[in-house]
């Protein structure tokens, strides 16, 4: 079958009665082995309840969105939440700004921003401007709004994400997000010229080099904070939610604001920033309950010490993790799910295509072979190598949420 159309299926056959889903998605978690050590970090790690959740579980891969296709984390998160990323496709500045509880409209045109460090040459140096704190990020934004001028018929919105990531807003009419990213991803370079992919887009894209140009101008002065990169252009349309879809209510527990922007896209409920990750895991405990169906708990920093290449920290995460894991497995849902939306091997330091480990644990499950969490162990499970996208009907087929389909 087309797997365009498999989701359309859950759609018709999903009910609203069931069984309760928790999803754990450590971002980036899936690696390659260190030459020097012979292991990915998932390998290294010392994880008990990881590799016990494993034993008890269907295992595979999922690959997320294609062969040979690296995923971004909007793409990535959409399809383990059973909307096709071909079909669903969502621009990283929409998420960012709903992410921040930015009162995004019909048609706004948004992107993704991060501050960066540029030489007197105007080279790249620094892609994130060395993270630079919140506090200095709303500082910037601040002197951005003040004093950046565009000449057109709408309105500009400038704010602050987080450390050096922030959010550009462009509100009025004939907008088009048809643009080329200027974050060429990699340093030793000038920001790329903001290019239109359409005709429709000139105009836009004439305006965005405006507003790059004077920023540039109004950061001079500032260190390590002297430019902006640009990319996830696209234009805000809500999509049906996850009740709409698959009858599900859901609540989504998330520090980054993308995955709180990728809960609301999807209508789920999103819980206030709560801190730390031990503080995640209670929050997640606390809202269980009878008001979800659905569970989304987010975990960023496996992702974040695979693009710093730091192998040995993103080691440690995943073993302060499985620490936590038995906060979940306490309340006994009728499907647990862990995973990731791609992989980040520290190998590296970016996102990379290959496939992730799954494990999925329910009382209706076909056990296996598996007794290790990791992405060797896993391609031996009972799921197979199989598309991110099955992972929906697969949850919610164990949770008793589909039914019969045809006489």
């Amino acid at each position: 079958m087309d797997m365009m159309d498999i989701s359309e299926i859950w759609e018709q056959l999903a009910w609203n009665q069931g069984g309760k889903i928790v999803y754990v998605i450590l971002d980036g978690l899936g690696g390659l082995r260190d030459p020097h050590r012979g292991k990915t970090e998932l390998q290294a790690a010392r994880k008990p309840n990881l590799d016990e959740i494993a034993e008890r579980s269907s295992c595979g891969l999922l690959e997320i969105v294609g062969p040979g296709i690296t995923p971004g984390s909007g793409p990535g998160h959409l399809t383990l939440f059973g909307y096709h990323p071909l079909k669903y496709r969502i621009g990283r500045g929409i998420l960012s700004a709903l992410g921040i509880d930015f009162p995004l409209q019909p048609g706004d045109v948004a992107a993704r921003v991060n501050f960066a460090t540029l030489d007197g040459d105007r080279q790249i140096t620094d892609r994130r401007a060395g993270r630079i704190a919140t506090d200095l990020n709303r500082k910037l934004c601040r002197k951005i709004r003040e004093n950046v001028r565009l000449d057109f018929e709408g309105e500009y919105f400038f704010e602050t994400v987080s450390e050096h990531r922030a959010v550009l807003v462009l509100r009025g009419t004939g907008l088009s997000a048809d643009l080329e990213d200027t974050d060429p991803q990699n340093t030793r370079m000038a920001p790329l010229d903001p290019q239109a992919k359409s005709a429709e887009a000139h105009v836009t894209a004439k305006l965005v080099r405006s507003f790059v140009e004077s920023v540039e101008r109004v950061l001079a002065d500032e260190r390590p904070a002297n430019g902006i990169l640009l990319r996830g252009f696209d234009r805000y349309q809500p999509l049906p939610s996850l009740y709409d879809r698959f009858k599900l209510r859901g609540v989504g527990v998330a520090d980054y604001p993308m995955y709180r922007g990728v809960s609301r896209l999807l209508g789920m409920d999103v819980v206030a920033p709560p801190g730390g990750l031990k503080e995640r895991f209670r929050v997640l405990e606390n809202c269980y309950g009878d008001d979800y169906d659905f569970y989304f708990l987010h975990v960023k920093k496996t992702d974040r010490e695979g693009e710093d290449g730091d192998f040995d920290g993103k080691v440690r995460f995943i073993e302060e993790v499985d620490l936590l894991l038995p906060h979940v497995m306490a309340l006994e849902p009728d499907v647990l799910v862990i995973t990731a939306d791609h992989s980040t091997p520290a190998a590296m330091g970016r996102h990379s295509w290959h496939p992730v480990p799954v494990a999925l644990l329910s009382r209706y499950i076909r056990t296996d072979d598996v007794f290790l969490f990791d992405e060797y162990a896993c391609a031996g499970g009972s799921l197979g190598r199989r598309p991110g996208l099955d992972l929906m009907g697969l949850a919610l087929a164990n949770a008793g949420r589909l039914r019969k389909f045809g006489a």
